[in-house]
């Protein structure tokens, strides 16, 4: 899993800086006194370069080994002292032209001989970034005060999105009958998925006023998905096309037509980055991904998986399970003509 860690470093770096102003202000006004003899201490042995044929070597390497897309542009730094006997530091910066505000920073390990690469991973058990998802707001479908709570990170424009939501939904609310509820927050895609970014703007500006209207734009989007890409894929009318579907679902509703439309003009989509900055810290990098009251799982999942999550998450709480259905009932051959 990669860590956004760019605000820690800072941080550290601006506090360091602050303790040596502090220190060499206090120096100047300490008299002078009687020096100790100082040890000799012999100087550490420089760390290596790392050579642009030894850098094209790590990166195809990283490249391969964790399937970074081809549209990624990777930046290799220079050796570091490592306190892994035998290994130094290096950090590899992962960035995406197209988005330069989202780099992602990651240490690896590189033998002292230059033969070996390494990634020890370290897991913070301390403040569960999930518990911090920024929920508050967001429309909710199932009981508003269930004690398990299932957060989707989703793109309106991703066809397993779309099966998931049209399959989940009904069987799971149904099975739990009060004791969950969804939450979805916005992750789209936009490399791959170019209308989703407004059709989550839109999304947001109806649930700004009514939660169902949100959750009826939501599942008609995963239901229609092809309808608004259009054979010929043209943006401008899919995005033509979701203004015109929120401005009839804001009908449908009796929403407040004027603010809506200024919402759906302006499209502002600072708050959908900002779930995505917190998506990126809890560990989202594809969609659909689950968090059921903190524990994740990203991509493919099947109906029973889901349930199976739930019902940890609610014996963990001390809530009864439901017991699961009967068994349907075998259908007894018909009858033959006149028998």
């Amino acid at each position: 899993m990669l860590k956004w860690v760019f605000p820690a470093i800072c941080a550290l770096a601006m506090a360091a800086a602050g303790c040596i102003a502090q220190q060499s202000a206090t120096n100047t006004a300490t008299p002078t006194a009687t020096a100790a003899p100082v040890a000799t201490v012999a100087p550490a042995a420089p760390v290596p370069a790392v050579t642009p044929g030894l850098e094209r070597k790590i990166e195809i390497m990283i490249r391969a080994e964790l399937g970074v897309p081809p549209q990624y542009e990777m930046a290799i730094g220079p050796r570091q002292k490592s306190d892994v006997n035998g290994y130094d530091t290096i950090a590899v910066t992962f960035l995406l032209p197209s988005q330069p505000n989202r780099k992602q920073t990651v240490d690896f390990l590189l033998s002292k001989d230059s033969s070996t690469l390494a990634r020890l991973s370290k897991w913070d058990i301390g403040p569960d970034p999930a518990a911090m998802l920024p929920t508050e707001g967001r429309p909710v479908r199932g009981n508003p005060d269930a004690k398990v709570m299932i957060v989707n990170f989703d793109d309106l424009e991703c066809p397993y999105c779309a099966q998931m939501n049209a399959e989940f939904f009904p069987a799971t609310l149904d099975r739990y009958k009060g004791l969950v509820k969804f939450v979805y927050m916005d992750y789209p895609l936009v490399e791959i998925h170019p209308w989703a970014m407004h059709a989550a703007v839109n999304a947001n500006c109806l649930a700004a006023q009514n939660g169902t209207a949100y959750w009826n734009y939501v599942d008609y989007l995963h239901t229609h998905g092809q309808d608004i890409s259009g054979p010929d894929n043209n943006l401008a009318k899919s995005t033509a096309m979701l203004d015109k579907l929120a401005d009839l679902e804001g009908t449908r509703e009796e929403l407040n037509a004027a603010k809506l439309d200024a919402c759906v003009a302006k499209q502002d989509d600072s708050r959908i980055l900002a779930e995505m900055r917190a998506g990126d810290k809890a560990g989202v990098n594809a969609t659909p991904t689950f968090f059921v009251s903190g524990e994740r799982w990203a991509g493919e999942l099947e109906e029973h998986q889901l349930w199976i999550m739930i019902d940890r998450a609610l014996k963990e709480q001390g809530i009864a399970v439901p017991a699961p259905a009967p068994p349907a009932a075998t259908p007894q051959p018909a009858a033959k003509p006149g028998k």
